[in-house]
């Protein structure tokens, strides 16, 4: 028919004091909320008021005493709280609505039949078994569900509620986002880590700890602070060459070897090294850090400069080799060199024997050449000094 007006509606039957059932389904009914209270038959328990026009306010227009509700095909977006007390109510019908969300059971405390299909809830609220402990069926299939964290808890629902969710896994998939349109919400699994934040924050922070001690340990073992600040000092002693010289872009070599070794094995190198090369015919032309440093630069920049004007780099290994702070710096640059320009420029001269326990962490690259170069050892016999001295020469004959 064209019934317009709930309230006038609800007036018509209030003299109809045996009315059980009426059907006004198909109408123009709408409840916009007035001052004036509805008055229905005290005898009404079913109403069927689907397929009209009506809004939240109708939750203000209802009989006290309904048993069975169809607000089916209307415009509901939600169940106001505190505006409908139907303590009889056992069957409510919302499909077709606009609902967003499960209503709670506030003001219905005896529902035990909720339908909310086809309406527009992404995300059901999980508590609403909680809410609703006398609800034995619930119907809200056909939803636009949107699978998410939010979601999980809704899906925990189902698998507590023991089979109170009608039409269950079929009518329940998901619609958004667009790479899961079509899954079934029973399909559907996100891990703990990835839906709750607080545990995510807690394992990105240990793992952040964990990594920062590692690089951190890493750093103080393979002593990777000493070799930062060796690159920048060769860095710029570099820059400051290139100013002060910047048509001299060649190193022009000097020397043909420049000697790195610990002041306690000072004697051996005066007394034997030295003599031993610089004399006779060969002319060998050794850079010594006491006669051929600069006096006013750095001690760092001397070393630079040697290591580069120097055909070659000895080093005389012992156990004080390693425990000097200034052969670690000079044979750091000796083998920066030996990388930046692929030469072949080191020579180890093994003056005693170096046990592996002595040699210090950082000293990785010192124990990688040892194993990797040949190294030439001082004979402790006499009769080998001439060959010893003779490979020597070879090693480092140049015409410079």
């Amino acid at each position: 028919n064209k019934f317009e007006s709930l309230l006038k509606v609800s007036f018509m039957t209030s003299r109809m004091k045996s009315l059980k059932y009426l059907d006004m389904s198909n109408n123009l009914l709408h409840h916009d909320g007035a001052d004036v209270q509805c008055r229905w038959a005290a005898s009404l328990t079913e109403l069927d008021l689907s397929s009209n026009q009506l809004s939240d306010a109708v939750f203000e227009c209802l009989p006290v005493n309904i048993r069975k509700l169809n607000l089916q095909n209307n415009q509901i977006s939600s169940v106001p709280k505190g505006m409908a007390d139907l303590k009889s109510l056992e069957e409510l019908n919302l499909a077709s609505n606009r609902l967003t969300d499960l209503p709670g059971c506030s003001g219905f405390t005896s529902l035990q039949f909720l339908n909310t299909e086809m309406n527009s809830i992404l995300t059901p609220s999980a508590d609403f078994f909680q809410s609703c402990p006398r609800v034995r069926e619930l119907q809200a299939g056909h939803n636009p569900f949107k699978c998410s964290c939010e979601l999980q808890d809704f899906i925990r629902l189902e698998r507590r509620s023991g089979g109170k969710l009608f039409g269950w896994p079929s009518a329940y998939a998901c619609e958004y986002p667009e790479g899961l349109r079509g899954t079934e919400l029973k399909d559907f699994h996100l891990s703990e880590l990835a839906c709750n934040t607080t545990l995510l924050l807690v394992t990105a922070l240990l793992l952040t700890l964990v990594l920062v001690a590692v690089v951190a340990f890493l750093c103080i073992y393979l002593d990777v602070p000493w070799y930062v600040r060796m690159t920048w000092q060769w860095t710029q002693t570099k820059r400051r060459a290139w100013h002060e010289h910047p048509r001299e872009q060649e190193t022009v070599l000097q020397f043909h070897a420049f000697i790195s070794y610990s002041e306690r094995d000072a004697l051996w190198v005066k007394n034997e090294l030295i003599p031993n090369l610089e004399r006779g015919e060969s002319h060998v032309q050794l850079c010594q850090h006491e006669r051929n440093f600069i006096p006013g630069k750095s001690i760092v920049e001397n070393i630079i400069n040697c290591i580069e004007k120097s055909y070659k780099s000895i080093f005389v290994l012992s156990p004080n080799f390693v425990q000097s702070e200034w052969c670690h710096y000079e044979l750091y640059f000796a083998h920066h060199k030996l990388f930046s320009e692929n030469s072949n420029s080191l020579i180890l001269i093994l003056l005693e024997p170096i046990p592996p326990y002595v040699i210090p962490a950082r000293y990785h690259k010192l124990k990688a050449l040892m194993a990797k170069r040949t190294y030439l050892e001082w004979p402790k016999e006499r009769s080998k000094h001439a060959l010893f001295w003779a490979n020597l020469r070879a090693a480092i004959n140049i015409n410079l």
